[in-house]
């Protein structure tokens, strides 16, 4: 039976459904109604818009509605607003904001995608201000881009320290701004770790960014020329970038009784049904499964619009297909680094009671001795209880896609972290080394659930009681003149084991090195020999990159 398929919302999810829709069936008639100008569009390339990065404008227009026409026979519908859903006639009413007139529309079944929105906050003073931006459409882009050219401001601030707002600063400083980033947590990037955070927060400071954490803009005076935060700062800006997140768009799925989850998207299962049969959603707007925690989450990004829209075409033609979930897999570039997470980070599990073990290594991102290897900084979450993996994050300066991608792999899978020892990956002293950071995530994860080794988190090693625990340093005498752990005593890893009687056998010994590589040597040489030796997670570079944020004044 010939099939009328409405669809709300363009861009990732609802052009990618459509057009499958399309390549399925011949005779189906499809409609797509946008509201904005542009009906697929580059988001995620904007901040580089901006930046100048990609020059040219047009190279973010994915697809136009004559191209669409021309090449699917989808009919496609800018600046048309859907106001209302009429579920019992099965229709939807439309509005033409160009021309104001109200028009009605049938359908067998209809695909809500309209993603979602920035958040403005109901801060004191923000509406009088006119020099505030979000960035989330091409238009938005336009605007930022005019008032730069039109001002020519000297001085920025960005309020939200995630993804966007981050890469936002980094375009910013490449048009020679000064920029500032107001957080209200005590980190930027969420998704991170505290102490893979810090690593982060480092680099951007090093970068000449002003930073602000732990804070929160609680007014904006004199038409945004004035912030006012929760400490009591007082600071002058000339202009201000919204970047606090975005919010599921569900006021017409809410206003037509369809049900929304308790994270605020449209609730769905696991065909991407509402609770109306004939009613789906998918991309930004929609509530959705964490494939780890089983439980809600609201996750925005461009991988799972995508699969959702193939997905709820395939569905409806009749395919006995389901969405599982989504893992969170992300990448950005920071200036000098990249940073990626895929999983749950460590708050998350606690909030979820999920039993589990943390560890950090240090690896270089290639052979050592091949010209320009350098450190990857990987934090890997497992599970005490089955071993799979439930959370990775990487920070480094190449490499990082690689392994952040073979672990979201590992996820998705099923496949155990002591497995990935078994990974056979490509080596060549340019690209890995023979014993590929991976590999290492597979025997540390091994050694740790097989107890051959223990660890001292770092931020536990300064709340030990001394009277009970030894914090033993076996780094070289001139690594130690660096920076070392109060209250540790040095016995460098190739003279440990003629100086064992120097050690008490009745109390923890909290082993650290540089990395947790020699840490690991010598936990195991004393734990063959008697005693109970626990390694610091990551060694001291773990260790003082949050000590050294502690120490500062961001």
């Amino acid at each position: 039976m010939k099939k009328r398929i409405l669809i709300v919302g363009g861009v990732a999810g609802g052009i990618t459904a459509a057009t499958r829709l399309r390549r399925l069936s011949e005779e189906d008639e499809i409609i797509v109604f946008e509201r904005g100008e542009y009906i697929s569009f580059a988001n995620c390339g904007l901040p580089y818009f901006i930046g100048g990065v990609i020059s040219n404008r047009e190279s973010l227009l994915v697809q136009t509605p004559g191209g669409i026409k021309a090449r699917y026979n989808i009919d496609v519908r800018i600046q048309q607003e859907v106001i209302r859903i009429d579920r019992k006639a099965h229709s939807l009413r439309i509005k033409n904001l160009q021309s104001g007139d109200e028009y009605d529309e049938v359908f067998t079944h209809l695909i809500l995608s309209p993603g979602a929105n920035p958040i403005k906050p109901a801060i004191k003073g923000i509406e009088a201000a006119n020099n505030i931006f979000t960035l989330r459409t091409i238009p938005d882009s336009d605007q930022i881009k005019k008032f730069i050219s039109e001002n020519q401001p000297k001085q920025v601030t960005v309020i939200g320290a995630g993804f966007i707002g981050l890469e936002m600063v980094e375009n910013l400083i490449k048009l020679g701004l000064l920029v500032r980033v107001i957080e209200m947590l005590n980190q930027i990037l969420p998704p991170l770790d505290y102490e893979m955070a810090a690593i982060a927060e480092a680099h951007l400071i090093d970068q000449g960014v002003e930073l602000i954490l732990n804070d929160a803009v609680v007014e904006i005076q004199e038409h945004g020329s004035k912030i006012i935060t929760k400490s009591g700062k007082t600071l002058k800006t000339e202009m201000i970038v919204l970047a606090i997140g975005v919010s599921p768009e569900n006021k017409l799925a809410m206003e037509s009784g369809l049900l929304i989850g308790e994270k605020g998207g449209i609730k769905v299962n696991s065909k991407l049904q509402t609770n109306d049969p004939d009613i789906y959603a998918i991309g930004d707007a929609i509530e959705v499964i964490d494939f780890i925690t089983k439980s809600p989450a609201q996750i925005p990004l461009a991988w799972p619009a995508n699969r959702q829209a193939r997905l709820v075409a395939d569905i409806i033609n009749g395919m006995e297909k389901e969405y599982l979930g989504t893992i969170g897999t992300a990448i950005m570039k920071l200036f000098d680094l990249t940073v990626a997470v895929t999983g749950n980070n460590e708050r998350l599990l606690q909030i979820k009671k999920i039993p589990y073990q943390a560890f950090h290594i240090h690896p270089k991102s290639h052979a050592g001795y091949y010209p320009g290897a350098s450190t990857l900084d990987i934090k890997v979450l497992i599970s005490s209880d089955s071993g799979l993996i439930l959370g990775a994050q990487l920070i480094g300066h190449e490499g990082v896609d690689k392994r952040i991608d073979i672990i979201s792999t590992a996820i998705r899978t099923g496949i155990k972290a002591s497995e990935l020892q078994e990974f056979e990956l490509a080596y060549a002293p340019p690209f890995s080394s023979a014993k590929d950071p991976i590999n290492y995530i597979g025997y540390i994860a091994e050694n740790l659930l097989k107890k051959e080794v223990q660890l001292t988190q770092w931020s536990e090693i300064d709340q030990l009681d001394l009277q009970t625990n030894v914090i033993l340093d076996v780094d070289e005498p001139a690594e130690r003149e660096i920076g070392f752990i109060a209250n540790s005593i040095n016995i460098p890893l190739n003279e440990l084991r003629s100086r064992l009687p120097e050690l008490p056998r009745d109390k923890k010994i909290h082993v650290y090195c540089q990395v947790g590589l020699r840490g690991y040597i010598a936990c195991r040489i004393l734990k063959l020999n008697g005693y109970d030796a626990y390694n610091l997670s990551g060694g001291y570079k773990t260790y003082v990159a949050v000590k050294n944020k502690e120490s500062s004044k961001y």
